[in-house]
């Protein structure tokens, strides 16, 4: 057995051989010592520092005697799930938003839309403001502009082109 346990040392043994000498060391009190001194030879040889007999006992003693540390769990935050919903509802809201924007219709074309109520004569006669002729000539250059261009489609250009040229 000894010629076993030094070749065990040495790592000269196969995985079988491996396996039953290392179930023979853990049954057998004697092949333990030699295991032992062998290894103390081993360190004596290398010049090593030579621990006290029955240090590893001692210490595994002591290990025993620690209480044991349990770490609590870590604490869940209680305001994650609202935080979540939270951000869940501003997401909602800002795409409502942008659809809301995207698809009404804007105020200026509600009333384009509207059918024309019945005018007196005499207003229509006195509301109605002819143009100079160059005036369409300088709206269709500047109508790009306008403040009434943005999100109308082509609202803004029916107007400009509907006016008959030179005023009239």
């Amino acid at each position: 057995m000894n010629e076993k346990i030094s070749a065990l040392m040495d790592g000269e043994l196969e995985a079988r051989e491996h396996e039953r000498c290392c179930a023979r060391l853990s049954a057998d009190a004697e092949a333990l010592d030699t295991w032992r001194t062998y290894h103390l030879i081993c360190d004596a040889l290398r010049d090593t520092s030579v621990l006290s007999a029955g240090f590893a006992d001692r210490v595994w003693a002591k290990l025993a005697d620690e209480p044991d540390v349990l770490a609590p769990r870590a604490r869940r935050d209680a305001r994650r799930p609202l935080r979540r919903a939270l951000s869940i509802a501003a997401s909602i809201a800002a795409v409502a938003l942008v659809g809301w924007m995207a698809f009404v219709p804007p105020r200026g074309a509600e009333v384009a839309q509207a059918p024309a109520k019945a005018v007196p004569e005499a207003v229509a006669q006195v509301a109605r403001v002819p143009l100079p002729s160059a005036a369409g000539d300088y709206l269709l250059a500047h109508q790009a502009y306008s403040p009434r261009g943005n999100l109308q489609g082509v609202a803004p250009y029916v107007r400009t082109v509907s006016e008959p040229l030179g005023g009239k």
